[in-house]
């Protein structure tokens, strides 16, 4: 008896995460722009499509992807179904099944990276970001000393360079200059902190250096163009990452060249090689 072929099938799991939404085709995810916070599920069908491979490659940036993998029994060649996988940069992988739960989706969405400074620099890498070897240790690096350190001066001494020999960097890679990067990491861990239930603007403010809730702020709106109002209710970290990286195309922080890499909007052709030490995704399951 022959084992049945199961579908491909897209939804949007979007805020405020109560139901899935059905995309009709692949050729749909060209045509709509996802609201910030939203998430792209993928169930996967039992033999390659290559439709939906691209499809949910070239997604729209900022825009995780939750994958739902289909039975084992059903799977002919699993090395191919996992160089798909790879190749798409899920935000989480999940066991089979029919009708996933609202809530299990958005509890994988609400979770932040065991590594935030390496997942952070995969999703860089995933768009073209940052390519040479040398500046993604020294990205990674100071999104890891971004959690202790609040000024430039300190930073440059964690990195045993001067400050302008590190901006000389940075300048020549064309990319926002080292305090940009050091405040961002800041600020998206305090924003991570905020998806938690409970959690209070002037607590979180307070947890990671900034002298109260008007000064975080105002520190979103400086490098996000966004106050907490307008992030309220929004779970993950990849659209915050591209929020950010998009104001600092509109603002001039990164060279012509790679404002308008960003700017395309697709992720680059192919999954750029990681940094010796980043870690490579591996399968999680909902809590």
């Amino acid at each position: 008896m022959r084992t049945p072929t199961r579908p491909h099938q897209l939804s949007l799991f979007r805020p405020p995460y109560r139901m899935l939404v059905p995309l009709a085709a692949p050729e749909s995810l060209a045509r709509f722009t996802a609201a910030p916070g939203s998430a792209l599920v993928w169930a996967m069908g039992s033999a390659p499509d290559r439709d939906f491979d691209e499809a949910v490659r070239r997604r729209p940036p900022g825009t995780p992807l939750l994958v739902l993998l289909p039975r084992g029994e059903e799977v002919a060649r699993p090395q191919d179904l996992y160089a798909v996988v790879d190749r798409c940069r899920p935000h989480a992988l999940l066991p089979f099944q029919e009708v996933p739960a609202p809530l299990d989706l958005r509890t994988l969405l609400a979770e932040p990276p065991s590594d935030l400074a390496g997942a952070v620099v995969e999703y860089l890498a995933w768009r073209g970001v940052v390519l040479d070897l040398e500046v993604r240790r020294t990205v990674r690096r100071i999104l890891e000393l971004s959690a202790e350190l609040r000024s430039v001066s300190g930073l440059a001494r964690g990195l045993y360079m001067s400050r302008r020999a590190l901006g000389r960097h940075f300048q020549r890679s064309g990319l926002p200059v080292p305090s940009h990067w050091l405040h961002f990491g800041r600020l998206l861990r305090a924003m991570l902190d905020l998806q938690t239930p409970g959690a209070t603007l002037m607590g979180v403010a307070c947890r990671h250096g900034y002298p109260d809730g008007f000064s975080l702020s105002n520190q979103m709106k400086r490098l996000l163009g966004l106050r907490p109002t307008e992030f309220q209710g929004r779970l993950g970290w990849e659209w915050l990452v591209e929020r950010w990286l998009q104001e600092e195309v509109r603002t001039g922080g990164f060279s012509v060249e790679r404002a308008r890499l960003l700017v395309r909007g697709a992720p680059a052709p192919s999954r750029p090689s990681l940094p010796s030490g980043a870690p490579r995704r591996s399968e999680r399951q909902p809590a």
